[in-house]
Order: C-alpha cells, then sequence, then structure tokens
C-alpha cells in the first residue's frame, strides 16, 4: 500500500473517490484571445449556458476582458458548488 492517505485496498488496487474528488478544485478556468468583443461575448453566452447545465446551486461566472494587440482576451472563472459539477462542466467541453 501506498504512504498516502486514501483508503486503499490492496487485493482489487482500489481507491476511495473521497481521494480523487474532494471539492477542493471547484473551479474551472477559460482563457482565450479573440479579434472582437463581440466574438468574445457569444462565446461567454455559450460557455455560462453550458455552465448553468452542470450546477446544481447557482454557478459563480467571473469573465474577464484585457485589450491586447491581437484583439481582446476572455478570462473566466466558473466557480461552481462542488468539484463533481466542475468535472462534469469540463468533460462536456471536449
Amino acid at each position: 500500500m501506498s504512504k498516502n492517505s486514501a483508503d486503499e485496498t490492496p487485493v482489487c488496487c482500489c481507491i476511495d473517490v473521497g481521494s480523487i474528488i474532494d471539492n477542493t478544485d471547484c473551479t474551472a478556468t477559460y482563457s482565450r484571445l479573440f479579434a472582437t468583443k463581440a466574438e468574445a461575448d457569444e462565446t461567454l453566452a455559450a460557455l455560462s449556458e453550458k455552465a448553468r447545465a452542470a450546477e446544481s446551486e447557482p454557478c459563480q461566472i467571473v469573465p474577464r476582458y484585457t485589450e491586447e494587440a491581437d484583439g481582446i482576451r476572455l478570462d473566466i472563472d466558473f466557480t461552481f458548488s462542488c468539484q463533481a459539477e466542475t468535472m462534469i462542466f469540463q468533460l462536456g467541453l471536449r
């Protein structure tokens, strides 16, 4: 058995799910450079809709726009009430 604090079973190489999903990482981040603010706004709306579909309690969505030489950078933090929702949202974007 390893020296971590996870509840492992040596026979089946199993590990407690609580060791992996422990609700310490509930924020998903997104960053992309767009040619125009309108394009960034469209993406923000689409991602917000996906976040709302994954949430059980309201997801905190914090967008930040930064003007750069090549366009507008959109950075977004999506903070969910639990890590499982964060993972569902992230997997839905793939």
